[in-house]
């Protein structure tokens, strides 16, 4: 189907939902509002579009008068220069829907490569995404954060909750790997170590269903850096679905009531991620194709500390900005990465 064929189409169906809303009722009005909201905001690049290109026939049209002729031509170099823009914002409109992106999502990092350096860079990228997720407004709740005697992280768990969290940050999964020299090194050589990224678009109850027959729930006592007890309760909760034996542990709260609540939430995010991808097995083929390896030379990201600059290898962006990007600074890496991808979408469109 052409654009202008399937631009009409839309169009044509936004005033046949705002006919059947004047006359709904009940659930019914929900469900066809739910469409509107969805289709609205094409209608509304459609009709930008079609007012541009009547504007463009009518200037055309006054070439033909002396008079209008040098009016014309100046509002025609205008209006031709924002058509492009205008097809494209229309184009970008009719893409498929990832409809995970309105979500709120689930963030997980764990040191990979270079022991207690890796678990040091963990704990600052942690820190940059909850400071990116506050310069968007976000809400940023720890849901796990194990900690080692030098303040690095094993592993660190988040919910951040916000209106297309997922969008923005699902680009961030996968090995990022980081270039400095550590602080315990007496020599000044520079290491190299990785720390894998995971962010998963959250799941409500209705998305998943877990059987409790699936599941093996262990209780143990919290522990702190270094592994000391720091409590004499079994409040530490481990639950392992048996079917695909993803294990999910949490011992953040005092209270293994909410420490399983935790839990469940990352385990139902975790196999909502699963159903994603093996309905989308040419993206990926599971959760370990979107986080690799953690080996060293497996990277999405690098942060060279020593010339100070990010690069993210996926789209050849380099930015000498670390400071700024570890200070929560990801908007133009993120804006870029959504641009690529668009852009792979138009071109699969129009292939």
């Amino acid at each position: 189907m052409s654009l202008e064929a399937r631009l009409e189409r839309i169009a044509a169906r936004v005033e046949e939902l705002k006919a059947a809303l004047a006359q709904a009722e009940g659930g019914q009005i929900a469900l066809l509002s739910r469409e509107l909201a969805e289709l609205e905001p094409i209608a509304e690049r459609i009709a930008a579009l079609r007012r541009t290109r009547r504007a463009i026939a009518e200037a055309e049209a006054m070439l033909s008068d002396p008079e209008l002729r040098g009016l014309a031509e100046e509002e025609l170099a205008a209006l031709r220069a924002r058509l492009p823009a205008l097809e494209r914002e229309a184009r970008l409109a009719l893409l498929p829907k990832d409809e995970a992106d309105s979500r709120s999502a689930i963030l997980e990092i764990r040191p990979a490569a270079g022991g207690e350096e890796a678990a040091l860079f963990a704990a600052e990228l942690f820190r940059a995404y909850q400071r990116f997720a506050e310069r968007q407004g976000w809400r940023f709740t720890v849901l796990e954060a194990d900690e080692t005697e030098l303040g690095g992280l094993k592993g660190g768990t988040a919910e951040i909750e916000g209106r297309g969290v997922f969008a923005k940050l699902k680009y961030e999964s996968g090995v990022h790997r980081v270039q400095r020299v550590p602080a315990t090194e007496s020599q000044g050589r520079i290491h190299t170590s990785t720390v894998t990224v995971a962010v998963l678009p959250e799941a409500e109850e209705v998305d998943v269903e877990i059987d409790e027959a699936d599941l093996r729930v262990d209780t143990y006592r919290a522990s702190g850096a270094g592994g000391q007890h720091v409590n004499k309760t079994d409040s530490a909760v481990r639950i392992t679905h048996l079917p695909t034996g993803i294990v999910v542990a949490m011992q953040e709260e005092k209270s293994q009531h909410k420490n399983r609540a935790k839990a469940m939430k990352v385990l139902r995010a975790r196999l909502y991620d699963l159903q994603r991808r093996a309905a989308h097995s040419a993206r990926a083929a599971d959760r370990r194709a979107q986080i690799g390896t953690g080996d060293r030379a497996e990277r999405i990201r690098t942060y060279n500390f020593p010339q100070g600059r990010v690069t993210d290898h996926r789209i050849g962006l380099t930015l000498h900005k670390i400071e700024r990007v570890m200070q929560g600074e990801f908007d133009e890496i993120v804006e870029a990465l959504a641009a690529e991808e668009q852009a792979a979408l138009l071109a699969a469109e129009g292939a």
